[in-house]
């Protein structure tokens, strides 16, 4: 299934700020502030494409964690999965078994509780350096949606938000898509919605990059030496990925984990593809790989998907149960790295990338072929296929 874990039901009102706001200056100044703000800003107002802001480049009064979302019970998840869907016509019986997957997991998905603990651990890593934002958390699929965290932010006076998406990487899914919703979501908000720009991709920040060798670097002593390093990320359709760098990000990204554990031989597959299989999507798939490199005589696998941030339903199911089962029956030792999750490197990394926002002198650190990605998408950027 596409994407990590959708709801016509009714959404709880707002989210509150997973950190305190700073003090809001008194209704009528913020009611003036506004007016005026409004008033002097282009429509549409950032992420759109083309779209100028109305404050210096350097001015956010709140952080946004932007998040894909996921299920917290059974009774979430087949709404949860038509939010996920919709527009696609995905057949009921598709989505039925899905739903047997999260069964496993009570209905809940791990992607809500492990994004909050991110923000948890972010906090004083931005008191620590001075950065006085609260933090909102808003999801795409479920609770709490875009729109509703974009209202709360309204009404708490935030008027210029930076946004942080979890996902480090360039494609329609990844990037334009969350820019879409929460320009969707600044439309259902209303002319006083805040604007929002976002971080840049950190696919080749050095604290992406250590997060996820230190985790590698664990799983590899769990098995014998000279495992082989097979890198995951979610599929997307070939014509999607060919209007992005998905696929050479995807390439540098799994080269330099590589390099700073040792330089095992390493490959790149893809997983959790969805659609119909007369669209060709993203190969080889990661469990078609693994059973080709038993065929090749190697002993030992160490599955690393550095297309997540964090363990949610795609690395629970897809790679601990679906993948494992396919080494197992392979003849195949396997074992399978933790994502970046909460490892103080990728947690001061997105402090560095807020950082570097709010302060033009801040170094903009990025390793590798590449330098660091560009803060403003360009127009018709990660188009759909």
């Amino acid at each position: 299934m596409a994407g990590e874990e959708g709801g016509p039901q009714e959404p709880r009102s707002g989210s509150p700020p997973l950190r305190p706001s700073p003090a809001s200056p008194p209704a009528t100044e913020r009611r003036f502030a506004s007016v005026a703000r409004v008033t002097d800003t282009p429509s549409p107002k950032p992420p759109a494409d083309g779209a100028r802001g109305s404050f210096p480049d350097t001015f956010f009064d709140a952080l946004l964690v932007v998040a894909f979302g996921g299920p917290e019970g059974m009774d979430d998840v087949i709404p949860f999965l038509e939010n996920v869907t919709r527009g696609r016509n995905v057949p009921r019986e598709r989505l039925e078994e899905v739903a047997h997957h999260y069964e496993r997991f009570g209905g809940v998905s791990p992607i809500n509780a492990q994004n909050r603990a991110l923000i948890a651990a972010l906090g004083p890593e931005l008191d620590a350096h001075g950065i006085d934002l609260p933090i909102y958390l808003g999801n795409r699929n479920w609770r709490p949606f875009l729109r509703d965290t974009l209202r709360e932010m309204r009404d708490d006076g935030v008027q210029r938000a930076l946004a942080f998406f979890t996902t480090g990487f360039s494609s329609y899914s990844s990037c334009r898509q969350y820019r879409e919703n929460i320009a969707d979501a600044q439309a259902e908000v209303g002319p006083d919605a805040p604007e929002v720009l976002r971080t840049r991709a950190f696919y080749n920040h050095p604290g992406f990059v250590e997060a996820n060798a230190d985790r590698v670097a664990k799983a590899l002593e769990t098995v014998r030496p000279g495992a082989h390093l097979l890198f995951t990320a979610h599929s997307i359709p070939e014509a999607m990925a060919s209007r992005s760098r998905y696929e050479t990000q995807l390439a540098e990204t799994a080269r330099l984990v590589a390099e700073r554990v040792g330089g095992p031989e390493h490959a790149l597959a893809y997983q959790s593809r969805s659609g119909s299989p007369r669209v060709p999507w993203l190969q080889p798939d990661v469990c078609d790989q693994i059973r080709e490199l038993a065929e090749h005589g190697v002993q030992d696998v160490v599955v690393s998907p550095i297309g997540f941030v964090s363990d949610h339903m795609e690395i629970l199911f897809d790679l601990d149960v679906e993948a494992r089962d396919a080494a197992e029956e392979a003849g195949i030792g396997f074992a399978r790295a933790q994502t970046a999750g909460t490892h103080p490197a990728f947690v001061s990394m997105i402090r560095e990338l807020v950082q570097e926002r709010l302060d033009v002198d801040v170094p903009r650190r990025a390793v590798g072929r590449y330098g660091a990605s560009h803060d403003i998408c360009m127009a018709g950027c990660c188009l759909p296929a």
